[in-house]
Formats: C-alpha cells, sequence, structure tokens
C-alpha cells in the first residue's frame, strides 16, 4: 500500500503523491480538504500518483463537492489516465475539473 500525500508545492498548487485505491483512501482523507478555507482557487497535480481505481475517482468527487461548497476554484492537472477512463465511464470527464489530461 502507499500512502497518500498531498503537498504544498507553492500557495494554492499542491502535488498528490501515493495511490488514490482502496487501500490508501480512509474516512479521514476528504478531511485534508480543510485547507479550502481563504482561498480563492486551487490546482492539484496528479502526475505522482502511483496507482488508482474507483475510491480515486470518488474522493475527486468529493474534493470537487467541498470546493464548490467553499467557492474554491478547484483544478486538476497531470491526471492518470487510468483514473480518466474511470470518470468517462462515469461521465465526470465532461466537467471542467476533468479535462487537463496530460
Amino acid at each position: 500500500m502507499s500512502k497518500l500525500a498531498l503537498i504544498e508545492q507553492a500557495s494554492g498548487y499542491y502535488t498528490l503523491e501515493g495511490s488514490l485505491t482502496f487501500a490508501s483512501i480512509n474516512k479521514q482523507t476528504p478531511k485534508s480538504f480543510r485547507l479550502l478555507k481563504g482561498m480563492d482557487s486551487m490546482c492539484i497535480d496528479l502526475s505522482h500518483v502511483k496507482a488508482t481505481d474507483s475510491a480515486g475517482l470518488a474522493l475527486m468527487i468529493e474534493w470537487v463537492r467541498l470546493s464548490r461548497m467553499s467557492r474554491v476554484q478547484l483544478r486538476f492537472e497531470n491526471i492518470p489516465d487510468q483514473l480518466l477512463a474511470l470518470a468517462k465511464l462515469s461521465g465526470f470527464n465532461e466537467i471542467e475539473y476533468f479535462t487537463s489530461a496530460k
């Protein structure tokens, strides 16, 4: 299991490292988005994500929901192909958060 870490690279720019899988995501993981308070926008770079599954997509959708509630403009960069395929199957690839592919 690869631990999941959200690392701040610059103000509003984060890198997600590890795996976006059932094994690495728990009930506390969505709470990492408490950092949204006081931000106008946030970008998450997924280029360091090692593996992903439907739990990763569910987490991203939860983060989108939380960003909307906090009125923070969120975008994802370098989304892994496997995650884009899952998003496409689910119909989530058509929203603005999932458009920046590798």
